[in-house]
């Protein structure tokens, strides 16, 4: 099918929605700010509960429960969902013929898991086939979205729900490890955080996941055999992060759609609290633990409430004719989110390696306990004046 040239008639590409930057971007700057290792300062202020709870929500949870940084990357993944809808009538607006569309979409899969396993990969002795960073995840899951953005809502809904009963049910079906198995040499899970009676099914390295990745990680080049992941992520995570990206579809169509901005905002609000108690109620009956590191189905649901919920602020804040110029700093990491990614996987230390150069080796050693951040925000400031010279000139980076 030729593509048609865009005429009078046609409609006019869709202008980038603020609540949408704006989100992304305190979800981007959440990553950044990891250059401010509030752990180090949680250790140099060890009775300091100011920075011991920040210390806390900059860090990821040993296994079940949630704290702010593990939100980070269901957002990313969510807001991925929502962008869809609108790019969609972007390229229709323009006159895109399907298969050019299709292509795009598999090659945008392609490339995202193929950055994902380059960030991984820098300073290693070899390519690291690592397919559980962020990128590497949703470009697993992209064609399948891709294909559920050209459906109606109700059928998107019917994928989450299959999504995620199956995925419930390949744990559950799959046997637990024999009484004499040495979950020391896997878990590194203290006992009291390991999940006991049925939740056991979603114990670390225990799991479908785990038997999966020791027979596909194995088919990659590797210096040691695969026995496991220490940190607990798996693969096949990227099957429920399709259904965290399919629920971001759906809001993005919402948010799309001609209801008014208020009646968005409150739709948003009530999924949210619906998607939020189902996730803990599935927890806290021991039917399905949450856990972020192997996306369970209820972290799916869990942390799907609060990126509706995140979204309904922003919506409330940006999209309902109130002032939005505080959002402004946020907007602009938001409006260039890779290269904020890729960004500071790769330039932490020439950025500061230049700045010790012409200011001195010294420089943050004048800080003292507060070093940590000095450093951090030095970089934050750098980062952030980048995005910006790159805003201020549309310079957009898209995959």
């Amino acid at each position: 099918m030729p593509a048609l040239a865009p005429t009078s008639a046609s409609p006019a590409p869709p202008a980038r929605v603020a609540s949408v930057d704006a989100y992304r971007g305190l979800v981007m700057f959440l990553m950044m700010a990891e250059v401010l290792h509030l752990a180090a300062m949680k250790k140099a202020f060890p009775g300091s509960g100011f920075w011991a709870f920040l210390a806390y929500h900059q860090d990821h949870v040993a296994w079940r429960g949630c704290s702010l940084h593990d939100l980070i990357q269901p957002s990313f993944s969510f807001l991925v969902g929502v962008a869809l809808p609108f790019s969609l009538a972007s390229r229709h607006a323009r006159g895109q013929s399907v298969w050019v569309s299709w292509l795009h979409a598999v090659w945008r899969a392609v490339v995202l898991v193929a950055l994902g396993i380059f960030l991984r990969s820098v300073g290693q002795q070899q390519t690291n086939w690592l397919f559980t960073d962020t990128l590497s995840q949703i470009g697993l899951g992209y064609v399948f979205l891709f294909a559920l953005g050209h459906v109606r809502a109700v059928w998107q809904w019917a994928a989450v729900g299959a999504i995620l009963v199956g995925y419930w049910a390949a744990f559950a079906l799959y046997p637990l490890p024999a009484p004499d198995f040495d979950y020391k040499a896997v878990s590194g899970l203290p006992v009291e955080a390991r999940p006991t009676g049925f939740a056991a099914h979603w114990d670390k390295n225990t799991n479908a996941a785990w038997a999966f990745d020791v027979w596909f990680r194995n088919q990659f080049p590797r210096d040691t055999p695969f026995t496991h992941e220490s940190g607990g992520y798996a693969t096949l995570s990227f099957v429920p992060t399709l259904a965290t990206m399919v629920l971001g579809l759906i809001a993005g169509g919402w948010l799309r759609s001609d209801r008014r901005p208020w009646a968005k905002v409150s739709l948003f609000v009530a999924v949210g609290f619906v998607l939020l108690a189902s996730g803990w109620a599935l927890d806290a009956t021991g039917v399905c633990p949450s856990v972020k590191r192997i996306w369970t189905p209820a972290w799916v649901l869990f942390s799907g409430g609060w990126c509706f919920l995140f979204l309904a602020g922003f919506a409330a804040l940006l999209d309902t004719g109130l002032n939005g110029a505080w959002a402004y700093p946020l907007v602009v990491i938001g409006a260039n989110s890779i290269a904020a990614y890729v960004g500071v996987h790769l330039l932490d230390d020439f950025i500061l390696g230049s700045i010790r150069t012409h200011f001195g080796p010294d420089l943050f050693d004048r800080a003292g306990a507060y070093k940590p951040l000095a450093t951090g925000f030095t970089l934050l400031a750098v980062y952030w004046l980048v995005l910006w010279w790159m805003y201020r000139r549309r310079m957009f980076v898209k995959v």
